[in-house]
C-alpha cells in the first residue's frame, strides 16, 4: 500500500472513532476555541523560496512565466531564459543562513502577539517543514531544516500558540503559465514544485478562480491535499489551520469537511481547541471561522472572525521596495476589527536569509508599545451594545485594507470586558475634549451608572459630565500622540 493510500486509510478511521463526522450537521457542534477569542492579535509570516527573487510579490513564481509581463521581464534581465533558470533553482538559493526562530519570537512577543502563524506552504509547492511525503520541503533542500518545527518550539516556549496556513491547494496551477512558451518544463505531467501547472486559468489573472463552479482539480490532486493536510496536523499539531481562498471550488467540498472531522477529533484527542481559517463560503457558516483578507466588517458579526492583513500594502513577503503601513494605522484597524468581534492577523515577510526588515521590526515593537499600555482593552474583551461612532466609514470586504479614510477624533471604537466599557478614541482631538454620544444620559445603548472613569497611559485628572448630546470628558493634561487613547469606563 502506497503512502498516500494508507494515509487516506489512517483519515476514515480517525473519523469513524471520533466524535465529529464529515458532514457539516456534525462539524457545526464544533465550538469557537476559548483561548482564539481571548487572544485577538496574531502574527502571519510569509516566508519561503520566493523570498530570493524579492521581486514584486509572492507571486512571483506564477509571474514570472506571464510572458510580457514585468515578471517575466525581471527573471530573464536577472537570471537568463527560464529554461536555463527555472524556479525550482532558486531553492538552493534559499538558505536562510541568518534565521534565528529565538529573535524572532522575541520580537513577536514584544509585539503583543498571543498567537503565531508562519505559511507552512505557500502556492509554490515548497513545504517550509519537513515532510515525509515530499523531496521538496526546507527540511531537504534549500535550508536544510525544519522551519516549521523550530518555530514551534520557540513559540510555545514563550506562551504562545502555534498556528499554520497551507496553500497546497493553488499549487495545481500556479505554474501554468510556463506552458506558453519553452520554459523548460512546458510539456510537464506532474513534477514539484511546480505541481500540475494545469491550464484551469488565463496566468494574467486569477479573477475566474473565485467562481465556485468553475473547473476544479483533478481526484489526485484533492487526495494529495487531504493527506499532505493531515500529515502537517499530525506532525506539528497546530492550533489552526488556515486555508486561502481556492477550496471554495465544488470539487474541494468532500475533501473539506473530511479534513475538518480529521483535524477537530485530532484535536479531541490532544484535548486542545483547535480552528480552521476560511474564506468565502468555502466552509458552511459554523464550522470553522471566517477570515476576511486585508479587509473589515462594517459592523459587529455575532460570530467570531479574523482578518488576515500585513505590514506592507503592496506585498505579503519581503521585496526591495516595499511599501509599509504606520503602526498608527494598524492599530486603529486592530480596535475597529475587535470592537466588532474579530481579531487580527498581521504578517510580515522575513528576507530569503531569515532576518526581518528593519521597517517590520520597528512597526512591531511600535503596536507591542501601544499593547503594553492599552492591552486591556483588547485582549480577553468582547463586542459592546454598539461597535463604535463618528464619521469614517469602513469600505467592507476583502482587498479594502487602504480604502478607508483616516479616522478622526470623533471616531470611537468600544470593547467591553465587565465591569468595564473600553472607549478608544482613534485621534486625539486638538482641544483635548471627547464627546461620547453613544453613552449620552438616556442612550438607548446604556442605561446605567458611570460609576468613574481612568485613562489608560497618561498622567492627569479625568473629569466628565453626562449630558442629552454625549459624555463629555476632559483630561487637565495635554495629550501628545498619534495614537488612540483609551478610557476605560466603570460602569455599575
Amino acid at each position: 500500500m502506497s503512502k498516500l493510500a494508507a494515509y487516506l486509510k489512517t483519515i476514515d478511521e480517525v473519523i469513524e472513532k471520533g466524535p465529529f463526522k464529515d458532514d457539516w450537521a456534525s462539524l457545526s457542534q464544533v465550538p469557537e476555541p476559548t483561548w482564539y477569542k481571548k487572544a485577538k492579535f496574531g502574527i502571519f509570516i510569509h516566508w519561503g523560496v520566493y523570498s530570493v527573487p524579492a521581486f514584486g510579490s509572492e507571486w512571483y513564481p506564477r509571474h514570472m512565466y506571464d510572458v510580457g509581463s514585468k515578471f517575466y521581464e525581471h527573471h530573464i534581465k536577472t537570471y537568463g531564459l527560464h529554461k536555463d533558470f527555472g524556479y525550482a533553482d532558486f531553492v538552493p538559493m534559499f538558505k536562510a543562513e541568518k534565521f534565528d526562530p529565538k529573535a524572532w519570537v522575541e520580537l513577536f512577543k514584544a509585539a503583543g502577539a498571543k498567537y503565531v502563524m508562519p505559511v507552512a506552504e505557500h502556492h509554490d509547492g515548497f513545504q517550509m517543514y519537513d515532510s515525509d511525503l515530499s523531496e521538496w520541503c526546507a527540511a531537504k533542500k534549500g535550508p536544510k531544516r525544519d522551519i516549521l518545527g523550530e518555530l514551534k518550539k520557540e513559540i510555545e516556549a514563550n506562551d504562545m500558540v502555534f498556528t499554520a496556513s497551507s496553500h497546497r491547494a493553488e499549487n495545481f496551477w500556479f505554474m501554468s503559465g510556463c506552458r506558453d512558451f519553452d520554459s523548460g518544463i512546458q510539456d510537464i505531467e506532474y513534477q514539484e514544485p511546480y505541481g500540475y501547472a494545469h491550464k484551469l486559468f488565463d496566468a494574467k489573472s486569477v479573477g475566474s478562480t473565485h467562481n465556485i463552479y468553475n473547473e476544479g482539480p483533478c481526484e489526485e490532486h484533492l487526495e494529495d491535499w487531504l493527506v499532505r493536510t493531515c500529515e502537517l496536523v499530525d506532525k506539528y499539531q497546530p492550533k489552526v489551520v488556515w486555508f486561502d481562498w481556492w477550496i471554495q471550488n465544488m470539487a474541494f467540498k468532500p475533501y473539506l469537511k473530511k479534513f475538518a472531522a480529521y483535524y477537530y477529533n485530532r484535536g479531541v484527542e490532544w484535548g486542545e481547541q483547535v480552528a480552521i481559517n476560511y474564506k468565502n463560503d468555502a466552509y458552511a457558516k459554523g464550522t470553522a471561522i471566517f477570515d476576511v483578507e486585508r479587509g473589515q466588517l462594517a459592523n459587529i458579526r455575532p460570530r467570531f472572525w479574523q482578518t488576515d492583513t500585513a505590514v506592507a500594502k503592496n506585498s505579503w513577503c519581503y521585496t526591495e521596495n516595499n511599501d509599509f503601513k504606520t503602526p498608527e494605522s494598524i492599530v486603529c484597524d486592530l480596535i475597529d476589527i475587535i470592537s466588532k468581534n474579530g481579531c487580527m492577523l498581521l504578517n510580515i515577510g522575513p528576507k530569503a536569509d531569515g532576518t526581518i526588515a528593519e521597517e517590520d521590526e520597528s512597526v512591531l515593537r511600535a503596536i507591542g508599545k501601544w499593547l503594553a499600555t492599552n492591552g486591556e482593552s483588547i485582549y480577553d474583551t468582547s463586542y459592546w451594545s454598539v461597535f463604535g461612532e463618528g464619521p469614517t466609514e469602513i469600505v467592507e470586504g476583502c482587498m479594502n485594507d487602504v480604502a478607508r479614510s483616516p479616522f478622526t477624533s470623533e471616531d470611537i471604537r468600544f470593547t467591553y470586558k465587565a465591569p468595564y466599557i473600553y472607549a478608544n478614541i482613534l485621534k486625539w482631538p486638538d482641544n483635548g475634549e471627547v464627546v461620547i454620544k453613544s453613552l449620552a444620559k438616556g442612550s438607548k445603548h446604556f442605561e446605567g451608572h458611570l460609576q468613574a472613569i481612568e485613562l489608560l497611559g497618561f498622567d492627569g485628572e479625568v473629569t466628565y459630565e453626562r449630558l442629552e448630546e454625549g459624555l463629555k470628558i476632559n483630561v487637565d493634561q495635554p495629550i501628545n500622540t498619534t495614537f488612540p487613547v483609551c478610557f476605560k469606563i466603570t460602569i455599575d
